[in-house]
């Protein structure tokens, strides 16, 4: 009987060794192809104003708004009207606002400021496309500081 326990031998079990290489060499290519492949985008932030109830300027007579409606766009100062800019081929006509700001510029060479006022259902790319051509003329500045109306509003208590 006791031999039995004498030949009782103990297995020695070969413990596998972990090969990380390939997983590695994978890493090293897929980082810089994932990274290559990124899009990257440049996110712009335009500043507004908000308009207030009363001017705090008690002097300042200069008044500059540019409406975009439906099927025209309206530039408008404080004698009222000055130019109407229609839609052409179903498009506003962001080339001629973007002359009438450098006119009205060269009007009132010191304001920096213009009011759009706009409809509930203005495109969100057709504002943009205003802000960009009231903001400037190639390198020159125009009207940067921008507020925001609406539309509605303001021409259904003038009509």
């Amino acid at each position: 009987m006791t031999s039995f326990r004498n030949k009782r031998r103990t297995r020695e079990v070969d413990i596998p060794e972990l090969n990380v290489t390939p997983f590695m060499n994978l890493m090293i290519v897929l980082v810089p192809v994932l990274l290559l492949s990124l899009v990257f985008t440049h996110t712009t932030v335009i500043e507004l104003d908000f308009p207030e109830g009363t001017s705090s300027v008690e002097g300042e007579m200069q008044h500059l708004e540019i409406s975009i409606l439906e099927d025209e766009l309206i530039i408008s100062d404080q004698r009222g009207v000055v130019k109407r800019l229609p839609k052409i081929a179903g498009n506003y006509d962001f080339v001629g606002l973007n002359q009438a700001m450098l006119d009205a510029k060269q009007q009132m060479p010191n304001k920096r400021d213009a009011l759009i006022l706009l409809q509930p259902d203005t495109g969100y790319q057709d504002l943009v496309f205003v802000m960009d051509s009231i903001r400037a003329y190639e390198s020159m500045e125009l009207f940067p500081n921008m507020s925001l109306g609406d539309a509605a509003l303001e021409l259904g208590g003038t009509s």
